[in-house]
């Protein structure tokens, strides 16, 4: 066990709640005057952990804090208090989240275990407003950079090839049949691949749905790479978000996917630390407990 005297997990408690502030604070003040935003807006509500959760700070397994102050930790029934202070009860949390557990594991090893697909080019975005009328479509306070019927084009002329089931499940039903996959949420398992971009942001959801037990500069680490991440996902989008600072990435010339195949290698290379971190943490879970029967 490692033991934080009280000054060392208040640093550490602190740090993370100034660091991630960066996405909470404009947050709280769009959602005050009832602005929207069509790229940040997604990573606190498409992603249920809200702001005042990821601004908590939790130290993980295997961490005692000391100090009178410790003691707030309590109110989580996952903490414990010790002879030495107070620490994550990891078996009961395992116990408590069991099948949560199980299914990020299985779900993070697959996923691991696979070589990068490239080249989807984020066709995903332009087969959600695929032959929409215009008050249909999702984003509509900002136009399609092609027009609906260029937009459609550019699906119709392209070999689209997503794998992931949250992204797939808002496609349009005309958009559908144009799809190679036709991923369920009983294949998840099965079809989710490093190379995705939706796959790389959910590494955010698997740490947040895992709290209080993931430390909390593992969730900021998977917040920070999910918020870059989406940020490509609406660049390389068929919307034109070039009054919000969000250059388009093309994908409907050469260059355009070329520049989205290689952001979409490096999301890869960023995200294998992360994924292989809440791979040991649901290793450690799985094995501090049984089920509860």
């Amino acid at each position: 066990m490692e033991v934080l005297t009280q000054p060392d997990w208040t640093s550490r408690q602190a740090h993370h709640r100034t660091r991630v502030q960066h996405w909470t604070t404009p947050h709280h003040a769009r959602k005050a005057t009832g602005e929207k935003h069509p790229v940040l807006d997604f990573l606190f509500s498409y992603y249920s952990h809200r702001p005042s959760k990821l601004e908590r700070w939790h130290p993980g397994p295997g961490v005692v804090l000391t100090g009178p102050a410790a003691r707030e930790f309590l109110r989580w029934p996952a903490y414990t208090e010790t002879a030495e202070g107070v620490t994550l009860d990891v078996a009961r949390f395992a116990e408590a989240r069991w099948s949560t557990v199980g299914f990020a594991h299985r779900l993070l090893s697959a996923t691991a275990s696979r070589a990068p697909r490239l080249g989807c080019f984020g066709l995903h975005e332009w087969a959600m407003v695929y032959r929409q009328r215009a008050e249909q479509v999702r984003h509509n306070a900002w136009p399609l950079r092609l027009g609906s019927a260029g937009t459609d084009a550019v699906v119709d002329g392209s070999r689209v090839q997503c794998g992931h089931f949250d992204a797939f499940r808002f496609f349009t039903p005309d958009a559908r049949p144009h799809n190679t996959l036709q991923p369920t949420r009983e294949t998840q398992v099965e079809f989710e691949q490093p190379g995705c971009l939706h796959a790389n942001m959910d590494l955010f959801k698997w740490a947040y749905k895992l709290d209080p037990a993931t430390p909390s500069e593992l969730v900021a680490d998977c917040f920070e790479l999910a918020a870059d991440v989406r940020e490509l996902d609406m660049r390389a989008s068929p919307y034109d978000l070039a009054p919000l600072g969000y250059e388009p990435v093309a994908i409907e010339t050469p260059e355009g996917r070329a520049e989205y195949v290689r952001r979409q290698a490096e999301f890869a290379e960023r995200a294998v630390p992360l994924r292989a971190a809440l791979l040991e943490l649901s290793v450690t879970l799985l094995r501090s407990s049984a089920p509860v029967d």
